[in-house]
């Protein structure tokens, strides 16, 4: 298997900490964004609307992380992601869903603004980034009541629901917006929790010593 795509993408994260979870390896191919990689023919081949990452497998290539988070999970050995009851595995994508439907989009406002934005020496928006922190508000005290009651989003086990919030979270913080969930002890308290998960410390390189 290969993967291609780029360290820092939030969503190369999410499948390199789905193979890390499933003790999986993959061939990683750099797609340099710097570079402007993603927008060559050769890598719009694989994907078509020149982002990352990418995935091929024995000839089977597909892209977009959540497909393709599932589909490592489905293929590779190790302990499931998804739920086998078909109940929990309901719950879980519904928290995928809010995830890309309403969690995401608003993170992202913050992240574009406060992050990417400084890294380029512009100025934020801020009244974009108000926009995002009241998004991302209503996504946490959503998710608050969840996670007052469940230890994880899908149950009481880990799964792809959790892997799919933890880039946007890290990044949140990195933007010097993580106030947004430490404001909600469920969610922090989660939070905390599965940011300390050997696969996403591997993934992020916390666990590196010089």
């Amino acid at each position: 298997m290969k993967i291609f795509g780029h360290p820092m993408s939030t969503c190369t994260r999410k499948v390199l900490t789905t193979l890390a979870e499933k003790g999986a390896d993959a061939e990683f191919v750099l797609v340099d964004l710097m570079t402007g990689a993603q927008k060559s023919a050769e890598h719009l081949t694989r994907q078509p609307f020149g982002v990352v990452p990418a995935l091929e497998d024995d000839g089977f290539a597909m892209n977009e992380s959540r497909a393709m988070i599932r589909y490592i999970d489905e293929t590779a050995p190790g302990k499931k992601l998804t739920p086998a009851d078909a109940k929990t595995r309901a719950v879980m994508e519904q928290w995928i869903s809010v995830e890309y439907s309403y969690f995401t989009p608003s993170a992202m406002k913050i992240i574009s603004e406060c992050l990417f934005k400084k890294m380029q020496g512009a100025a934020a928006d801020e009244s974009v980034v108000e926009a995002g922190r009241k998004g991302v508000t209503r996504a946490v005290d959503v998710l608050g009541k969840r996670l007052s009651a469940s230890t994880y989003l899908a149950g009481e086990e880990f799964s792809l629901a959790d892997i799919c919030y933890m880039p946007y979270i890290e990044y949140l913080y990195a933007a010097g917006h993580g106030d947004l969930i430490d404001a909600n002890p469920a969610v922090s308290s989660w939070w905390r929790r599965i940011a300390e998960r050997p696969s996403w410390m591997k993934v992020t390189g916390k666990n590196a010593k010089a």
